[in-house]
């Protein structure tokens, strides 16, 4: 989906990618894990990168049983992504450190002047050997 190259377009993400999850039936904390790296992702892309030629950024999930990618794709920047270091009093810079540390993979693909960003969240409960359905929608809120 492309979206407004704007902070506002965090919520707009996050939202969706919530209720897809929890329509596919993924557990509670699988969608909390790939909402956040979606998060992280598109947060570091506003922050860092320039909008598409449209102005706009897209983002973007594919799920199957097993695994979510989720993928923010904008106009690249002078810097390529990766994983900081921050000191405890850093302000900032544990975006992609957090990705990482969620993600069974996650990596950097470019295509033109499109850069993507993408990450793969594990969906299956290992713990429990298979999904566990989250609540009804209704009972929890997407946000």
């Amino acid at each position: 989906m492309l979206l407004p190259y704007a902070p506002s377009s965090v919520a707009v993400a996050r939202q969706r990618l919530c209720s897809d999850l929890q329509e596919r039936g993924v557990y509670e904390a699988a969608v909390e894990d790939a909402v956040l790296v979606v998060s992280e992702l598109l947060s570091n892309a506003l922050r860092h990168a320039h909008p598409l030629p449209s102005g706009q950024i897209r983002v973007s999930w594919e799920w199957n049983e097993e695994h979510v990618e989720v993928a923010v794709s904008d106009g690249g920047a002078a810097t390529e992504p990766r994983a900081g270091r921050p000191t405890l009093s850093s302000l900032g810079g544990r975006g992609l450190g957090i990705v990482e540390y969620l993600a069974s993979t996650w990596g950097v693909r470019h295509e033109g002047d499109v850069t993507t960003v993408w990450a793969v969240v594990t969906v299956v409960d290992t713990a429990g050997n298979g999904r566990v359905p989250t609540p009804e929608p209704a009972l929890r809120e997407c946000g």
